[in-house]
């Protein structure tokens, strides 16, 4: 089955509201059905009530952070599958290594283009519909290392 057959459920969890609205109404227009948490308590609570076919979640919000919320996922057998985007203002490779060393199936860095959220979602979505999740999760982390040496390489030259 691929992501057009069926509504797909995305949890949005983001601390700040604007952003939480300008991706669920992006969403919803690409025909998503669009739940919202805004922090990381809520989001775990959210996704054992409602399990969502896929997350995006920002890294930095008060009390419980991206990071842990990933992490409780993926200790969580139950819910250690469900895809994540993290949508974040957090650009350096190490923390886009960190990323997807929690098994993060995208990283979309803010600010982006909200008319462009669905279609990345849905990518993803059909990455992972053609069986694709673990080959694309180990490329991204070698391009990511590599970047990694690169700019320490770099440094150390300069």
């Amino acid at each position: 089955m691929t992501s057009s057959q069926t509504q797909r459920t995305v949890l949005v969890v983001d601390d700040h509201p604007p952003l939480r609205t300008l991706c669920r109404v992006n969403l919803e227009a690409a025909d998503f059905r669009v739940l919202e948490a805004t922090d990381g308590d809520e989001a775990l609570a959210l996704v054992r009530a409602d399990r969502p076919d896929v997350i995006l979640l920002d890294i930095m919000m008060p009390r419980v952070s991206g990071w842990e919320v990933a992490a409780a996922l993926l200790a969580d057998h139950s819910a250690d599958r469900i895809p994540i985007i993290f949508i974040t203002a957090r650009t350096g490779v190490t923390d886009r290594i960190r990323a997807f060393e929690l098994g993060a199936q995208g990283y979309v860095m803010k600010p982006f283009d909200p008319a462009g959220l669905a279609a990345t979602v849905t990518k993803v979505l059909d990455q992972i519909d053609r069986g694709e999740r673990d080959a694309n999760l180990a490329e991204t982390l070698a391009v990511l290392k590599a970047e990694r040496e690169a700019g320490s390489k770099t440094l150390r030259h300069a």
